[in-house]
């Protein structure tokens, strides 16, 4: 019985002897310079395994094979295996390749070798490739080490990690965006347009304002002069009055009486408002109002509309058109026109002008939350200046100055600029479309967007011009876009 235990006993030493060794064979092999690449559509692996140190009992086979995985989800890819055999063991090898018998080797094996002398120095230059996957680009790259024994005994395995992420993350490019300083506006010269629906006795010109709705029209027009003549900022240079008519009757005559009703408007501004008789740069009468009457049939369903519309085009004479359109189903649309449209075509529009003050920075950050339009893009670009670039503050007044300065070249260049910063470069190729043939100073960012959208070809060409044209954010921006575009 004792020596049965004695004999037990021996042989788990023995096991555990040779699981250790076995262990041990994967430690002395070294992997070096491991490195992933993506080119076109497939992702190069390269590494140098370095066998010096490592023996094999003659009867072992060392199986190591490199395995992809990824580090959001489970995915993984195994590599071609680098095998190492022992002396006895690459016998029983070639001998089954040569029979052409079945062989214990994996079939995609990328190097088979032997290691009998552990002084033998010996590197093998592993280099496969596979087809790229997105989620390689966030991949790890471990080993399994399979060894087996005589008659593939003793089986051992072994994972070990060689890299945390073979793929280098991508090259993030520091580009830099062309910002333009705008020009100090010398006179901030403004202007409002204001209209005031009044009623009129018929034929009559003089403004009775208990007549009809003509208190409410007069309090608003009151309103808006005395917050004009109000504002310490402002100086009023002048003002502009034109008096419309709705297109029934006579022209010449609808003409000379909107003349007399603007005249009426301007003497109430005088008389109750003390507006200077100079200031009044223009009164005129322009008569029927074709135009507005266009503007409401187009976005009208009248049924008749494209009728009308049809008259007023064909026909030059404003007092035959009348006739015309009388004509139409017996006068029963020109009913609905007398009764719904033409009351708004009848309307006195005046304008304001007058010059702005110029504000220093911490004036004009408050009045750009109340009356922007007051402001000059340089007072605006001042003011973001002061807030950290890509903030939500430092966007809102680019926001603000492109709505107010919608066709300004420089207000498109620094809002394309924010787009790009906000990861918005289909906004910004829009944008700079519009003044990139006039201004070179567009390139810069165009390209930077270009870039962005991964049209590589049009951002070199943006960036090359703009070199061509003086810009030296463009010169360093083209080299941080070859290192990207090295890498794709």
């Amino acid at each position: 019985m004792k020596k049965n235990t004695y004999l037990l006993i021996l042989m788990f030493l023995f096991t555990g002897l040779v699981s250790h060794a076995q262990v041990q064979y994967v430690k002395k092999v070294k992997f070096e310079n491991i490195s992933g690449v993506k080119s076109n559509d497939r992702l190069l692996i390269n590494m140098d395994v370095l066998l010096d140190g490592l023996y094999l009992r003659t009867n072992d086979m060392l199986i190591l094979t490199p395995i992809l995985h990824s580090n959001v989800n489970g995915e993984q890819v195994e590599l071609p295996a680098v095998v190492a055999l022992g002396k006895t063991r690459n016998k029983v090898y070639i001998r089954n390749k040569t029979l052409k018998n079945k062989l214990s080797v994996p079939a995609n094996s990328q190097a088979i070798v032997v290691r009998g002398n552990k002084k033998d120095s010996q590197t093998i230059s592993y280099m496969t490739s596979v087809p790229f996957a997105v989620w390689m680009q966030d991949a790890s790259l471990s080993v399994r080490a399979i060894v087996q024994g005589c008659a593939d005994c003793g089986k051992s395995r072994e994972d070990l990690l060689l890299a945390g992420r073979v793929v280098s993350e991508p090259y993030k490019p520091d580009y830099l965006l062309t910002y333009v300083v705008p020009e100090a506006e010398p006179v901030k010269a403004r202007k409002d347009q204001h209209s005031a629906s009044l009623k009129f006795v018929v034929d009559r010109h003089e403004i009775v304002r208990n007549y009809k709705q003509n208190a409410e029209e007069l309090n608003q027009v009151d309103k808006v002069i005395r917050e004009v003549r109000g504002n310490k900022d402002i100086n009023i240079t002048e003002f502009a009055v034109t008096g419309y008519a709705s297109p029934e009757a006579n022209f010449e005559y609808n003409r000379e009486l909107a003349g007399r009703r603007a005249n009426s408007f301007v003497d109430y501004l005088i008389s109750t408002h003390g507006i200077r008789r100079e200031q009044i740069k223009s009164v005129l009468g322009h008569g029927e109002d074709w135009d507005g009457l266009k503007d409401a049939l187009h976005s009208s369903s009248l049924p008749n509309a494209n009728a009308i519309l049809d008259i007023i085009a064909s026909t030059g004479n404003p007092d035959a058109r009348d006739a015309k359109i009388v004509a139409l189903d017996n006068g029963a649309t020109y009913k609905i026109l007398l009764d719904r449209y033409y009351p708004a075509l009848r309307r006195t529009d005046y304008v304001i002008a007058y010059n702005v003050r110029a504000f220093d920075v911490e004036e004009a950050k408050k009045v750009i939350k109340t009356n922007p339009k007051h402001l000059s893009l340089n007072e605006m670009f001042l003011v973001a200046k002061t807030y950290p670039e890509g903030s939500r503050e430092f966007k809102e007044v680019f926001d603000i100055a492109t709505r107010l300065y919608p066709d300004e070249p420089v207000a498109i260049i620094n809002a394309s600029a924010v787009d790009i910063e906000g990861g918005n470069y289909n906004a910004a190729v829009k944008r700079l479309n519009r003044v990139v043939n006039t201004r070179k100073d567009a390139l810069n960012n165009l390209g930077v967007a270009y870039a962005g959208l991964g049209q590589y070809d049009k951002a070199r060409e943006c960036f090359e011009r703009a070199i061509a044209a003086g810009d030296k954010l463009a010169k360093h921006n083209l080299e941080e876009f070859e290192k990207v575009e090295k890498q794709n």
